[in-house]
């Protein structure tokens, strides 16, 4: 990455150290339990394959399996796996911000300062949210030695990236929700593997997701301070130290919203409705395959829609908000309403038309109106 006097506008291997040192412990287990654990979501991995395969017809029978690892981590893995992926994803706009802070007086002296401080709140945000994450399919992964990752240029590696499952995590909430264990860690894996076999199964899907990601950052132009002290707001109520009520002034705004030019929104409005399809799809898929292999689904679904529905205190809202957290939890439920309501009318394989190629994704406001991307997709097709 391009530096001034050797910093970097991030100090990426603080913010690892500050995560490490400020992420929540995970729950009690025993060492033999803990190998249990792992052992079980492996396997649990491995089988998902094929249910999804069957159940969403996305990939030809026969097709090998493809050539992305599967990665059991703990919360202090999950961060540095996604450290590596910010750090790679971020560097065109990191790079444009190095460049006009390098015209500023006195930059040189910022960027010693600015790429600790960024560093520190960085690893704070990561920090929170490395307890929550059960799984994720990194797209965008770079291969390093402690983690792998899938080969694009071989033959099944088409998406390339990785599988992470967080093991501390996934035992602490079928704890919390006092679920059965084994079919809870199958219904995640279900979830995940899903999103593996969407970027595995559909070769054009990680690089036309990336394209409108660069073109978000290319737009960007905000000036690099700014940036710092919605890191630094974030951080400051993570640690309880902003004055009551103060999260909400400015109306909330996230440090998304806060970057956003009008380019950027029309780019954004496309991100969002992919997003959307891409985790509506995965909880759809999670349960359509679970009631025949996790007998227990319905009861599963139930308690862990109630805890999403229960919130949570007034700093982890707060922080939800500022981090765009609360647009996530929006794709699950209007991705999988739009993706439950276009099957219950075309069909499997014609929901898969989706797949086609980008002109053939859901806009924004199809996401809201299936009936709007049924009449676009099927009927044009058919006249």
């Amino acid at each position: 990455m391009t530096s001034i006097g050797g910093a970097e506008m991030v100090d990426w291997n603080l913010a690892v150290a500050t995560a490490t040192r400020f992420v929540r412990p995970g729950p009690d287990v025993s060492r033999d339990e803990a190998r249990a654990v792992v052992t079980e979501l492996r396997r649990h991995a491995l089988a998902s394959e094929e249910h999804v395969r069957s159940f969403t017809r996305m990939i030809p029978d026969g097709t090998a399996a493809r050539d992305t690892p599967v990665l059991i981590v703990d919360r202090p893995g999950w961060v540095r796996a996604n450290v590596a992926g910010f750090r790679e994803l971020l560097k065109p706009l990191l790079d444009k911000m190095q460049e006009r802070r390098a015209g500023t007086p006195g930059g040189a002296v910022l960027g010693a300062v600015g790429g600790k401080v960024t560093g520190v709140e960085l690893g704070m945000l990561l920090s929170f949210l490395a307890s929550r994450v059960l799984g994720q399919y990194e797209t965008f992964a770079p291969a390093s030695r402690d983690l792998p990752a899938g080969d694009p240029a071989q033959p099944g590696g088409e998406g390339g990236g990785r599988l992470l499952l967080v093991a501390p995590n996934i035992v602490h909430v079928e704890r919390e929700l006092d679920v059965d264990p084994h079919d809870f860690r199958l219904w995640v894996c279900l979830h995940e593997e899903t999103h593996r076999t969407q970027f595995t199964g559909v070769p054009w899907l990680k690089d036309h997701l990336e394209g409108e990601i660069q073109a978000f950052l290319a737009e960007t132009d905000v000036d690099p301070m700014t940036v710092l002290e919605r890191f630094r707001e974030a951080a400051q109520s993570l640690a309880g130290a902003r004055p009551e009520g103060e999260a909400e002034e400015g109306g909330g705004r996230s440090i998304v919203e806060l970057v956003q030019t009008p380019a950027q929104r029309e780019i954004l409005g496309r991100l969002t409705a992919v997003m959307s399809l891409l985790e509506g799809h995965a909880d759809y898929v999670m349960d359509g395959v679970g009631p025949d292999v996790v007998p227990s689904v319905s009861e599963i679904r139930e308690k862990f829609q109630q805890r999403r529905a229960r919130g949570a205190s007034r700093l982890d809202q707060a922080l939800r908000k500022l981090l765009g957290l609360d647009a996530k939890l929006r794709q699950y439920r209007d991705g999988e309403r739009f993706v439950r309501a276009v099957v219950d009318e075309v069909g499997m394989d014609g929901f898969n038309r989706v797949w086609t190629s980008p002109n053939t994704l859901p806009t924004k406001a199809e996401i809201a109106k299936p009936a709007d991307w049924v009449a676009r997709v099927h009927r044009k097709a058919e006249s």
